[in-house]
């Protein structure tokens, strides 16, 4: 499909990356459970239209964490206030130290030496952990579990996760892994926190080295499901 794109006047149109991955049965999942079955209901050559019904986990390929996921009276999906959906995009680079180390949570430091090349987390914004750990996605070493079928892959401290609300006022937290918090977190701190303070989540990011460190704004294509503790997205990057 061709797609012709506009330019006003004295306006040029941004840059458009594609931070989502593409969804199948096969995607990896939290469990190790396929998250989608495609049931075919109608077919053109019979039926004259084609149509599946989709048997789908929420939380399943690049998806998002609404504070329902982990509070019964948070902001279901369909409730975030759209202007919560598109919002600066601060990118942080921990892929040498997940290289060395698969359990690495990101932290204070991280913070730090980001800050001081990059500048300031501007208020509102989504921020996001690039880990490199979106080069796995199509093998076991996405959810790397070990033979006791704990998961070992990065995700955000709650020390860091903290100083993020509080102090920066941001407002949703991304990683290209499977979970804010670190895959053999025991007790998934970062989500109890992150979540019921009213803030949400972008799971299984993609593309996140395609993208400055700061600058970009995010679109975030939520499901608008009443009810929804989340549900699968299209992430754009404004660029």
């Amino acid at each position: 499909m061709e797609i012709r794109r506009g330019k006003a006047q004295d306006h040029p149109m941004p840059r458009v990356v594609d931070l989502t991955h593409s969804m199948s049965p096969a995607f990896p999942t939290w469990d190790g459970v396929p998250g989608l079955a495609l049931e075919r209901r109608a077919e053109v050559a019979t039926d004259g239209y084609g149509l599946h019904l989709w048997h789908l986990d929420e939380h399943t390929g690049t998806h998002l964490d609404a504070p329902r996921h982990y509070d019964p009276q948070g902001l279901d999906a369909a409730s975030i206030p759209p202007e919560a959906l598109v919002l600066p995009l601060a990118v942080i680079d921990v892929r040498a130290r997940a290289a060395r180390d698969p359990d690495h949570a990101l932290d204070i430091a991280d913070l730090a030496t980001d800050e001081g090349a990059h500048g300031a987390i501007p208020p509102g914004a989504c921020v996001a952990l690039l880990s490199g750990w979106g080069t796995r996605i199509e093998g076991p070493g996405f959810r790397n579990a070990d033979a006791a079928g704990v998961m070992h892959f990065p995700g955000f401290s709650l020390d860091a996760a903290r100083l993020l609300a509080e102090a920066r006022g941001a407002l949703a937290l991304a990683v290209d892994t499977l979970s804010l918090d670190p895959g053999a977190s025991p007790d998934l701190a970062v989500h109890r926190f992150w979540l019921p303070s009213g803030r949400y989540g972008l799971e299984c990011v993609a593309n996140l080295d395609l993208v400055p460190p700061r600058g970009a704004t995010l679109v975030v294509g939520a499901s608008k499901i009443v009810g929804a503790t989340g549900g699968p997205c299209r992430l754009l990057a404004l660029v």
